[in-house]
């Protein structure tokens, strides 16, 4: 079970630790960021958040080995709130969310994430939950297929595609990763074939709606922000254009000054912005996307409260 975790030293950097901080990673993984944060903090303290099983189990081990001072919550970080409040933290000194789906939860086949290999169309991050990609590709009506496949896959031919699963699914359910993508790959021109796989996009759509992943993200950073001590830093690691929006318009949401009262000498306080956004948007280096080619896609954004 091999991750690489993207943007490493440019996360590690933007959170600004300071040793006796109290830090979270709500995408725990298999703690690649939470180690090299916990390694920081000598004096201070690490909530991390996952809600699959496996890299809880993995993490605990590897952060075993460098301190006793973390907790792991084996639970989506859209309960970021009210978990860390059960261990009585109102206010924290840094939040990294990386949006990114590991590389073992991509490689264990039976998982179902992944077009490349035969597997039971699954998708769940968390294990516990019922509602699995069979069910969207098997019981979705055609305009919810269409709709999911255009809003969070940003799929050209989603109509062709959805007729084609509907089409296929009257004869027999569709029971497979590889059925699926040999479907997909049947619903669309050749032209499209030669730009990426044609079942990319369609997966990653599947994948978003099966864990709610969008609305799920947009409600946690805004927790996220509320929970973060003055001068604390948000570090969010985005893979699609999606996230990244979201992740953008409320960073400006919460850094604009109102427009009532931007002319004004002196900003009354409850006019004042929550956070100023600490430098651009971060890529991975060409070095970065040569050794490990899934960061490609993936952008830093870095903000913190005032």
């Amino acid at each position: 079970m091999k991750h690489i975790s993207v943007l490493l030293n440019e996360s590690i950097e933007g959170l600004n630790i300071k040793e006796s901080g109290i830090y979270v990673d709500c995408t725990l993984g298999f703690a690649g960021h939470s180690k090299e944060i916990l390694k920081r903090i000598t004096r201070g303290c690490l909530f991390a958040f996952d809600q699959d099983e496996i890299a809880v189990m993995e993490s605990k081990k590897t952060l075993s080995e460098i301190g006793n001072n973390f907790t792991i919550i084996n639970t989506n970080f859209v309960n970021l709130k009210q978990s860390l409040k059960e261990y009585n933290i109102s206010g924290v000194d840094g939040i990294l969310f990386d949006l990114g789906v590991s590389s073992p939860q991509l490689d264990v086949d039976e998982r179902g994430f992944s077009y490349h290999n035969d597997a039971p169309l699954d998708m769940r991050m968390d294990k516990r939950n019922k509602f699995t990609a069979y069910d969207v590709v098997n019981n979705y009506s055609l305009d919810e297929l269409i709709n999911i496949f255009f809003k969070y896959g940003e799929e050209e031919y989603a109509r062709s595609i959805a007729k084609k699963i509907i089409e296929q699914r009257n004869i027999k359910p569709i029971e497979t990763t590889l059925e699926l993508a040999e479907i997909i790959s049947n619903s669309v021109p050749a032209k499209r074939k030669r730009k990426s796989h044609p079942a990319k996009k369609v997966f990653q759509a599947i994948r978003i709606e099966v864990n709610k992943e969008l609305e799920v993200f947009e409600s946690a950073l805004k927790d996220a922000i509320e929970l973060l001590n003055p001068g604390g830093r948000i570090c969010v690691i985005t893979f699609h254009s999606l996230e990244d929006r979201i992740c953008k318009q409320i960073f400006k949401e919460y850094s604009d000054i109102d427009e009532k009262v931007k002319g004004l000498p002196v900003i009354p306080d409850e006019y004042k912005p929550t956070l100023k956004l600490v430098g651009k948007a971060i890529k991975p280096t060409k070095e970065e996307v040569e050794y490990n080619n899934r960061s490609r896609s993936a952008k830093l954004r870095i903000a913190e409260k005032i």
